[in-house]
């Protein structure tokens, strides 16, 4: 979008920057010529908080997904992404989006499990480990945080133990598993089925 045409608006939530020189940023019209900080607050706003979901991933290796999982997040409204492991993630494939969502950081599944129980949610695993469940027909809690592993080796014994349950997505093809920020994609869209 370009310049604003015709008189600007009289809003606190809309950016002088962006009304004198566009708006080329990937964001809905809803959000068009907002400041990041009225855009986050506005998200936060339309969360409802007996259906609220948080996305955890384990970064060990740094991982490449986290940005793919991030930018879906925002897609989803999610309440918030939590990084455990390594502070330090690509952000390359969150394309901006992680400015809009709240990103934290976790040391370690110990840490992670502790705030969740603080805030009551479920933690859900999302990994096809043995013991798992599917995914497809089950209920997931109204307020949980999805948990999943590093691309190459999934859920960390430490990450499986803090989990209420995991759950895997049923695959019908050859290979053992797929990617990370598609599983993570696929999780919160079935989340978001029930509750949203």
């Amino acid at each position: 979008m370009g310049p604003w045409e015709g008189p600007w608006p009289d809003d606190p939530r809309y950016d002088p920057e962006l009304l004198e020189h566009g708006d080329r940023r990937n964001v809905v019209d809803r959000y068009r010529y907002w400041t990041v900080e009225a855009v986050v607050a506005d998200m936060d706003q339309r969360r409802d908080a007996d259906a609220l979901l948080h996305v955890a991933i384990e970064n060990w290796a740094h991982d490449l997904n986290i940005g793919s999982v991030v930018r879906t997040a925002n897609a989803f409204n999610v309440a918030g992404v939590h990084v455990v492991g390594r502070r330090r993630w690509n952000r390359r494939g969150a394309m901006v989006t992680d400015r809009y969502l709240h990103v934290h950081h976790r040391p370690d599944a110990g840490d992670l499990a502790a705030w969740a129980a603080a805030e009551g949610l479920a933690v859900i695993g999302v990994d096809n480990v043995p013991g798992s469940v599917p995914l497809e027909r089950r209920e997931l809690p109204a307020r949980c945080v999805l948990l999943l592993g590093q691309e190459s080796s999934g859920l960390t014994a430490e990450a499986q133990a803090v989990c209420d349950v995991v759950v895997h997505i049923t695959q019908h093809g050859s290979t053992r598993s797929m990617n990370a920020g598609a599983a993570a994609a696929i999780a919160m869209h079935s989340w978001a089925l029930q509750h949203l």
